[in-house]
């Protein structure tokens, strides 16, 4: 950047100082009292009439300063608008060149033939859609981060959007394995009481944790899978709970249907979208215009339900 870009044709130089007078020859004869010379006013400066006030300063360090938006895998590097962008480059068997962003940054894929510079070209192309995506992936980060748990005696997480707190309570009487949920009391979080030693390692709380809120994820799962097939017209043969870090379900054609147990911190209208949404490929497997239509003929929210999933901070386990 020119550190003098914003002075601009309106900016009006000073003027020079007027020359001294010249000395005049000393006469030979007597020597009257010199004149006083008085020096002319400067003329006064008029200003344009769209003369624009200059905006205020910006500190140097400022102006110097790029957002950095860094994938772990990058090969290349580009600066768009105030921000410095490392990218993961790939070149493969395509006719486009493509974008994602991701939880890791940007990826670009393009064709073998493509001139690098051509690349870059595109990029800069699709600037504002690339910054805005790796803003929003940055703060949601930011969010995921913030809601790392604490594996303790008192740790709190989401159990169908509801706060729930773990009690590490070893004596008490479980009526099922592993932990029960005591009913809700007043206006504070549900108890989830593990049965884990008040010494117990961190991890040996997340494990028992997760084990109880797999089982429910399990039992409600095929509840609400029973609810929306026969509602869809659709037969589903086989549940799996998976535990991926970005993808929330899958089905196949044979009715085998994969969810993403950390669907249960969601509350339930979420997890009703997200089964209804992969009971409604085992009739449409694209997400063609019709796939839609299928989706919300049960769920006729789908879109906002969509944003939720897409926006709301997930626990991070760990």
């Amino acid at each position: 950047m020119d550190l003098f870009e914003g002075l601009g044709s309106e900016f009006a130089p000073r003027a020079p100082a007027p020359k001294p007078p010249r000395r005049a020859k000393k006469p030979a004869g007597p020597v009257a009292a010199p004149t006083p010379v008085v020096p002319a006013a400067p003329p006064a400066f008029v200003a344009p009439r769209d003369l624009v006030p200059a905006p205020p300063a910006v500190p140097l360090a400022d102006t110097l300063t790029l957002a950095s938006f860094a994938h772990p895998q990058a090969t290349r590097e580009i600066v768009l608008g105030s921000a410095r962008v490392a990218y993961e480059f790939k070149r493969g068997n395509r006719k486009t060149i493509g974008f994602l962003v991701g939880a890791e940054g940007l990826s670009v894929r393009a064709p073998r033939w493509v001139a690098l510079r051509d690349v870059d070209a595109a990029i800069r192309e699709k600037s504002d859609w690339i910054l805005r995506k790796l803003a929003e992936t940055q703060q949601r980060h930011a969010r995921v981060e913030a809601t790392r748990i604490e594996w303790r005696d008192g740790a709190e997480f989401p159990f169908l959007g509801e706060p729930v707190v773990i009690r590490l309570d070893p004596k008490h009487g479980f009526a099922s394995v592993g932990g029960t949920l005591d009913d809700k009391e007043g206006d504070g979080p549900r108890v989830l009481r593990l049965a884990v030693a008040q010494n117990a390692e961190p991890s040996q709380i997340r494990d028992a944790a997760q084990a109880w809120l797999t089982r429910q994820a399990r039992k409600l799962f095929i509840e609400r899978l029973d609810h929306f097939a026969p509602l869809l017209g659709v037969r589903w043969q086989k549940l799996s709970l998976s535990n991926a870090a970005t993808r929330w379900g899958s089905a196949s054609a044979d009715g085998s249907i994969r969810l993403n147990w950390r669907l249960i911190h969601f509350r339930m209208p979420v997890i009703d979208y997200v089964v209804a949404h992969e009971l409604a490929h085992l009739r449409v497997m694209d997400h063609s215009h019709r796939f839609w239509e299928t989706v919300e003929s049960v769920v006729p929210d789908y879109d906002q339900l969509r944003r939720q999933l897409k926006d709301e901070a997930v626990p991070r386990w760990s």
